[in-house]
């Protein structure tokens, strides 16, 4: 089944949708072999995703058939990663100048340069930008003074930026003055602020690679993805969208616990009634103390 099996609409009700035919007829031409997707026959109850092609006897009738566009483009310095062609001079789309909309994945600080992509795919921007899915991005940077074995363990430990701690992360020395570091989040300006925290500042940071992906253009230059590249992506994201429905599905059961540990409470109720002796007589607790050491006394001076 197509990438889109999951994400899309049942092919019967997209026959029926765009006006060909309906819902049963379009069930019955299935059964018939009279409909392909994607080159192949589908069966009842297969979805199709908006840049799917839909055949019915040979005849294409899908509305949308735009190819995806995925390109690998070394941003220059100076180069800015917004989509506003208006406002912003530099911007990335009017550099790149390419024939058909696009737009990139993530972003770059105007000061860095290196790896990012650029689609017109909306459903891939967010599987590769969600923080959770713990997706690598490798830099090089270059600082100010002699990088440290402690600040290279420091960075790597953690560190704490904008009210938080930044997951622990692989960093390796690669020179006096520069190390290689390795992401699985994007906080904003994320490893200038780590170097600012112990004292170092970033003179050259770029961008070297993104999950399967590496940088392989001159500076200003762009390529398209390869199909072998395309495909470990594709399955990269599977992956990692597998994972975070485990993980959704253990977080929900984390809750449960916790009601059940919230039961306790009522032991302490149990010490309690095996100190005074008696359930009932825990509320006049201050009443029945103050009686019987006076009766107790009492009766001792009627003995004496």
């Amino acid at each position: 089944m197509s990438k889109n099996e999951k994400e899309g609409t049942r092919i019967n009700k997209y026959l029926s949708e765009i006006g060909f035919c309906s819902r049963r007829e379009a069930d019955r031409m299935i059964e018939q072999g009279r409909v392909t997707l994607n080159k192949r026959r589908p069966v009842i109850g297969d979805k199709v995703g908006r840049r799917d092609k839909v055949y019915v006897d040979g005849h294409l009738v899908s509305e949308n058939t735009e190819e995806d566009i995925y390109l690998v483009f070394n941003k220059p310095i100076g180069n800015v990663t917004t989509t506003d062609t208006t406002g912003e001079r530099d911007n990335i789309i009017d550099y790149i100048n390419y024939p058909k909309r696009i737009f990139p994945i993530g972003r770059l600080d105007k000061a860095s340069e290196g790896l990012i992509f650029m689609t017109n795919d909306g459903d891939i921007v967010n599987k590769i930008l969600r923080a959770h899915n713990n997706h690598e991005k490798e830099y090089e940077v270059s600082v100010d003074k002699p990088v440290t074995a402690d600040f290279i363990q420091k960075m790597g430990n953690g560190v704490p930026i904008m009210g938080t701690m930044t997951r622990k992360c692989k960093v390796e020395q690669t020179s006096p003055y520069s190390f290689s570091i390795v992401l699985t989040q994007g906080l904003n300006r994320q490893i200038r602020r780590m170097c600012e925290h112990f004292g170092y500042e970033v003179q050259k940071l770029k961008r070297t690679r993104i999950m399967n992906i590496k940088l392989d253009v001159p500076p200003g230059q762009f390529r398209d993805f390869t199909e072998t590249e395309l495909s470990a992506l594709n399955a990269l994201l599977a992956e990692s969208s597998k994972t975070q429905k485990t993980s959704s599905k253990g977080s929900s059961a984390k809750p449960k616990p916790a009601t059940k540990s919230k039961p306790p409470r009522p032991k302490q109720p149990s010490n309690k009634k095996a100190k005074p002796g008696s359930n009932h007589r825990s509320k006049p607790k201050p009443g029945s103390k103050s009686q019987k050491p006076k009766s107790r006394k009492t009766s001792g001076r009627k003995r004496r």
